[in-house]
């Protein structure tokens, strides 16, 4: 396993990083024609995109008519901008591809801009900014005091710390508002797209993109020749910085059972005779890592990619946020004795998603249960497979002493067993990183930082997050840069999502910068 301590690096390596992306940027015309055309429509803005919040989009649990409303919605606006716009399908259970074509006369280079419309399930009690598809509108942050105020009208002024509340506000809607903005802007200036773009809006992200691959492969020819990839996803800095990320993690997925009795036995006749999975459960948990956090399965880091030194540039020059994070999240400590949170997401991580055991609260009883379930979520560092796991984490279950299935134990194997797991695996996929100084990041970061003049851009080697961006380099050969605009303090995949105003109207900004890449 490589090392991380980026401590260590030397001061002369921050300072090189500083230089090679601190020069001041040029006034953009992109910039101010996309800024002087939101300050003109930002009601109409807002208008839109709540029209767009309304449309159910759960990935798992919307119908595939819902679905297919927000790809036909966002198809319209494209179309309307000038975009040719199109819907590819596998079949009528797979949610369409929007595809979209805006060439430029004589243009060298292609880009392709990727967004997904759907989102995550929602529980509609936990939310309390409103019903999660009824798109609400605060006068800041909810956790802030923050009030519920009525849209604004045509004419009446909008605050940027407003926050507009909805599932998928963020993650990943929030961006289609900002690119048919930046189309406007542009198209109101009168100013000419230098390169071509292809628009690439998926339906299934948040389910896995288990078609993603299909739809790549099957539509190779439209996608041939695209120069790189803008992935639009994902929060800014935890400073409220805009940020580049140059790559993600991967991920993969697993839930573990443990068996006790057939059936829940009460706890005053059979505690401390009938052996408990809850407590087994837990004692399992706790032999996969240590007390600080370290992964303690043999082989899981194995294989891990090594840092390139351009990488460790970049991440020495990127600020050190953590202790503020830290106070944000009520935290007074955080794993591997407060390491750098840069250093943890260039490693695997494994997280537990969930436990359940009985019940607890008021629903609770007094009984011993019968079973207890554990699902984990890994997110894969460059270099790992999805494959790389199973064994490692079978060979530990194993050596835990227990004897490891794939179904529910029948009669003969809980006789036979005295301690039986059952392990379920979820698909997966790698994690993908573009090199920093390839000539298509260069081309973003010059770009981006013109919509970023007055704040520092920050360069990021990876997300923490996971997109399956491998497919675009597995099947297409192409690399992809993370252009985010929500505010890291979204709540995405959680009840009240959110996008903050100004997020947005930088996202604007920055999308029309892009739009002008030659």
């Amino acid at each position: 396993m490589p090392s991380f301590r980026f401590l260590a690096l030397v001061f002369a390596a921050q300072i090189a990083a500083s230089a090679a992306w601190a020069a001041p940027p040029q006034p953009d015309p992109a910039v101010a024609a996309a800024r002087a055309y939101r300050q003109a429509h930002e009601v109409e803005i807002l208008d839109s995109y709540a029209r767009l919040l309304a449309l159910p989009n759960v990935a798992y649990h919307s119908s595939p008519a819902e679905l297919a409303a927000n790809a036909d919605w966002i198809a319209a606006e494209l179309t309307a901008r000038g975009v040719k716009s199109r819907l590819l399908r596998l079949d009528e259970k797979t949610p369409p591809i929007v595809y979209g074509e805006l060439d430029a006369p004589g243009a060298t280079r292609t880009y392709g801009v990727y967004v997904h419309y759907d989102g995550q399930p929602v529980q509609a009690e936990e939310w309390q900014s409103g019903p999660p598809f009824e798109p609400t509108l605060y006068s800041r942050a909810m956790a802030d005091g923050g009030q519920k105020i009525p849209f604004p009208k045509k004419g009446e002024k909008v605050d940027p710390e407003w926050r507009i509340y909805a599932r998928s506000a963020s993650d990943d809607k929030g961006p289609i508002p900002a690119i048919l903005a930046a189309l406007d802007a542009l198209r109101a200036a009168g100013m000419k797209h230098r390169a071509n773009f292809r628009f690439f809006f998926e339906g299934e992200e948040e389910a896995g993109s288990v078609r993603l691959e299909d739809y790549l492969a099957q539509n190779r020819e439209l996608l041939a020749g695209i120069d790189g990839w803008l992935i639009c996803d994902g929060p800014t800095h935890q400073s409220r910085r805009p940020q580049l990320v140059f790559g993600i993690r991967g991920y993969f997925g697993f839930e573990l059972t443990v068996y006790g009795a057939v059936r829940e036995l009460h706890s005053g006749h059979y505690g401390n005779w009938a052996p408990n999975p809850a407590q087994r459960l837990a004692e399992l948990i706790a032999s996969m890592k240590d007390r600080d956090g370290n992964v303690l399965i043999k082989d899981f880091h194995q294989g891990t990619a090594e840092i390139s030194e351009q990488e460790r540039r970049t991440i020495a020059a990127v600020p050190d946020f953590d202790a503020q994070i830290r106070a944000e999240l009520g935290l007074a400590e955080t794993e591997a004795g407060n390491a750098n949170l840069l250093e943890r997401l260039m490693i695997s991580s494994l997280n537990v998603k969930g436990l359940q055991s009985a019940a607890v609260g008021e629903n609770a009883r007094n009984v011993v249960p019968a079973r207890a379930t554990a699902n984990f979520d890994i997110r894969l560092a460059k270099g790992k497979e999805p494959e790389d796991f199973p064994p490692v984490i079978e060979a530990h279950l194993k050596a835990q002493g227990y004897h490891v299935v794939h179904a529910e134990p029948d009669a003969a194997t809980r006789q036979k067993h005295g301690r039986i797991v059952k392990i379920v695996y979820d698909s997966g996929y790698v994690a993908v990183r573009t090199p920093v100084d390839s000539p298509f990041a260069k081309q973003v970061i010059e770009h981006a930082r013109r919509a970023s003049s007055a704040e520092e851009l920050v360069l990021m080697p990876t997300l923490g997050g996971s997109l399956p961006l491998f497919q675009f380099e597995k099947v297409l050969g192409q690399p992809i840069v993370i252009v985010p605009i929500v505010n890291f303090d979204n709540s995405q995949h959680a009840p009240d999502e959110n996008l903050r105003l100004a997020d947005l109207w930088y996202g604007i900004e920055l999308m029309a910068a892009l739009f002008t890449m030659p």
